[in-house]
């Protein structure tokens, strides 16, 4: 075995074109890039949307509706979810740092509690928002509904 012999073993690399060097390596002249235009030329990279010049997706779809950026998102809560915490886990005093430790909220959560449901236990709730029907029900089994900030 002599060093002019060796090959690497079968499988472990890929045949690469060699570009550019030469018109005898088949890959000179235009180094498979075709002729003419941007794709061509060196240092060419797409913006990414970019459709050849013609009119790219995001701009021909029209834009529609409004965002208000002042707009205070709240994470609704239901009164089904507060009865199941009395019943389950027998939690008397309903704040926000309670529903986020029982997965109910995240803790930038701004609460607001919802009437959706029974409740049927007396019970205290600070939370950020009440829906009027919500606080009414609360207030009707004797408990506490109170705005916290």
């Amino acid at each position: 075995m002599k060093l002019n012999n060796l090959t690497p073993a079968k499988g472990s690399t890929k045949n690469k074109k060699r570009i550019g060097r030469g018109q005898g390596s088949g890959y000179g002249g235009t180094s498979t890039r075709g002729h003419k235009g941007a794709k061509s030329r060196s240092g060419y990279s797409s913006k990414i949307g970019f459709e050849g010049g013609q009119m790219p997706l995001q701009r021909r779809v029209p834009k529609f509706g409004f965002k208000n950026i002042n707009r205070v998102e709240y994470k609704g809560i239901n009164l089904d979810s507060i009865q199941s915490l009395v019943d389950n886990k027998n939690i008397t005093e309903i704040t926000p740092e309670v529903l986020v430790a029982n997965g109910l909220a995240s803790k930038k959560d701004l609460v607001k509690i919802l009437n959706r449901g029974e409740l049927s236990a007396k019970v205290t709730v600070k939370a950020n928002a009440f829906s009027a029907s919500a606080k009414a029900a609360i207030e009707a089994k004797g408990g506490v509904a109170e705005v916290i900030k």
